[in-house]
């Protein structure tokens, strides 16, 4: 299958599940076997933050203030900046999504509840999707199971026998987890208005449509009149993007891409793409049908 051997070619193992959003056919590899989320947890989290807005238990509108010596650490967003900050939670959840921002995700995920977020997924369906902690306590984890001090030392000490299998961070039974089935699925309830009111799901189909990132699920739709929304995880080996891609003639796909790497490389450029191509055939085999 030229999905399988694109993985191959680009030193990784893919898991990916597509699906037409309004018939329900589907391409699958290995769509069903639990995945390490990373940052791909923010959806489930974006989904529970709505349906609690929803219900009147929180207002998107409330102004937190992320103090700069107390934050969750992170490369983008409130997590890079040096001062207190003060916005409303629906900014937060802005960034959390467009930018990948561990310091926002994790105030959303302590204002909207970890038992939230599950039970949010499991009357959505996805029976295999659990949360089990935000940006904070994944990278805590994984600074105590490789005994480093800090990220650096982890990649650093990557390819020491027995290491990768220590780190909870990389195990699907030991950290935040789904299969590419389910994401889809959450997708599909998304772009359909059934994971919150029709108003909620409009808010989130626009923050993905936001993402910044380029070079996974948008790489391999480079057309100007069609649209990729979408959100990547990234963590050590790990590469991943979910999203949605809509054609000018109204078809819309639902695609999820988790990838390991071979290799303890930081900077894979060809892991990245992969995760495009594979989806771009995955849609077009789709399309044919």
């Amino acid at each position: 299958m030229r999905i399988e051997a694109a993985f191959r070619d680009a030193g990784v193992t893919g898991f990916l599940h597509a699906a037409d959003i309004d018939t329900g056919r589907e391409v699958a590899i290995r769509a069903a076997e639990p995945v390490v989320l990373a940052s791909v947890f923010k959806v489930p989290l974006l989904v529970a933050f709505h349906r609690r807005a929803a219900a009147g238990l929180l207002d998107p509108t409330e102004q937190v203030t992320l103090l700069a010596g107390n934050r969750t650490s992170g490369p983008t967003g409130v997590s890079a900046l040096l001062d207190d900050v003060r916005m409303s939670l629906r900014d937060l959840a802005c960034l959390m999504i467009t930018v990948s921002d561990n310091a926002a995700a994790d105030v959303l995920l302590d204002r909207v509840g970890l038992e939230a977020v599950n039970d949010a997924a499991a009357r959505l369906g996805l029976r295999d999707t659990v949360v089990t902690g935000g940006g904070r306590q994944l990278f805590d984890d994984l600074l105590a199971d490789a005994e480093a001090s800090g990220f650096p030392e982890v990649w650093a000490r990557l390819d020491e026998p027995g290491m990768a299998a220590r780190l909870r961070a990389l195990d699907p039974a030991r950290t935040s987890r789904s299969t590419p089935r389910d994401m889809t699925r959450l997708l599909g309830a998304i772009w359909r208005d059934e994971a919150a009111p029709p108003d909620g799901c409009a808010a989130m189909r626009r923050l993905f449509g936001l993402q910044v990132w380029p070079h996974r699920l948008s790489s391999g739709f480079p057309y100007d009149d069609v649209l990729v929304s979408g959100k990547t995880g990234t963590l050590l080996t790990v590469r991943n993007e979910v999203g949605v891609v809509e054609y000018p003639d109204g078809g819309r796909y639902a695609v999820a891409v988790f990838t390991r790497s071979l290799l303890p490389i930081a900077v894979l450029p060809q892991a990245d793409a992969v995760i495009g191509t594979a989806a771009r055939l995955a849609v077009e085999s789709l399309r044919r049908r």
